[in-house]
C-alpha cells in the first residue's frame, strides 16, 4: 500500500507563490511516476506536472509552462511543486499521484486559492 500525503496550499495573492510538498510512504520501491494534478470547481481533473522515474523525464500542462517547476527529493520521497506567479485561474484543489507497480495512487489533496 501507498500512501500520499500533499501540504503546503493556502491563499495567496495574485502574482505570489506557493511551495506544495507530497510525502509518499509506503510500498514504493517499484515508483513509475509521480505528478501533480489539479480540480477547479465544475471543471475535470488536469494534469499540472510530473516526473517519470525512469530517465526522470518532466512534463508540464502549458497553462503552468514557465510559472511552475516540479521536483523530486529521492532520499526524503518528496515530491514538491512550486508555484510561481500564480494567476486567479491556479485556483483549485491539487492532487499529489504516484503510479506504483502499475497502480495509481492519490492523495486527498490541498486547497489553492489565488485572490486578492
Amino acid at each position: 500500500q501507498v500512501q500520499l500525503m500533499e501540504s503546503g496550499g493556502g491563499l495567496v495573492q495574485p502574482g505570489g507563490s506557493l511551495r506544495l510538498s507530497c510525502a509518499a510512504s509506503g510500498s514504493i520501491s517499484n515508483l513509475i511516476s509521480m505528478g501533480w494534478y489539479r480540480q477547479a470547481p465544475g471543471e475535470q481533473r488536469e494534469l499540472v506536472a510530473r516526473i517519470i522515474s525512469d530517465g526522470g523525464s518532466i512534463n508540464y500542462a502549458d497553462s503552468v509552462k514557465g510559472r511552475f517547476t516540479i521536483s523530486r527529493d529521492n532520499a526524503k520521497n518528496t515530491l514538491f511543486l512550486q508555484m510561481n506567479s500564480l494567476k486567479r485561474e491556479d485556483t483549485a484543489v491539487y492532487y499529489c499521484h504516484g503510479i506504483v507497480s502499475f497502480r495509481s495512487y492519490w492523495g486527498q489533496g490541498t486547497q489553492v486559492t489565488v485572490s486578492s
